[in-house]
């Protein structure tokens, strides 16, 4: 099915997304999105990869292994199209830490759906991180703000921790309700 256009091409929309809470089972394929989303953010951050190839994981880890945090597993048509990892359960204020949705379903509507999915599940106050320089993380994080939260949302920005060497992350915050 086709949409409207989004930046002069066509969206395709696709009908399937469905986002569950990853099992062990799951964590090759998670670990394989999460070098997939390390390799895209590589452009903004500049990170190279380890010497055999791969990315810092503590994120991946905790994901799977922290009370504090969860790992949820996009899909679409049975197929793996993204991560999210959402940190800070414990606390009043929720973190999206990490979302990555794979480039051959970007642009269908499957991000704002598993977003929507995803902070469905944990209600409450949320906040999300990116770069300025990611242009079309700054377009899709306030789109989704704007259809989760309306008008209710807010945009700071804020030092990365450890790294005055980089610009300030973009903070987007909104509450869903419960």
């Amino acid at each position: 099915m086709t949409g409207g256009a989004l930046d002069g091409r066509q969206e395709t929309v696709m009908t399937e997304v469905s986002v569950r809470l990853a099992t062990e089972a799951d964590h090759p394929a998670v670990e394989r999105l999460w070098l997939m989303f390390r390799h895209d953010m590589s452009e903004f951050t500049g990170v190279l990869p380890n010497p055999d190839g791969t990315f810092r994981s503590e994120r991946l880890e905790a994901a799977f292994t922290s009370d504090d945090w969860a790992a949820y597993l996009i899909s679409s048509a049975d197929r793996p199209a993204g991560l999210a990892f959402v940190r800070a359960l414990t606390t009043s204020t929720r973190v999206l830490n990490s979302f990555f949705v794979v480039r051959g379903a970007r642009r269908t509507g499957i991000g704002l759906r598993a977003v929507q999915q995803v902070v469905a599940r944990h209600p409450g106050a949320w906040e999300v991180a990116f770069q300025d320089t990611n242009v079309a993380a700054v377009k899709f994080w306030r789109r989704v703000a704007r259809e989760i939260a309306g008008e209710a949302w807010t945009e700071t920005r804020r030092p990365v921790p450890g790294r005055p060497d980089v610009p300030p992350d973009v903070w987007i915050a909104f509450h869903v309700p419960g």
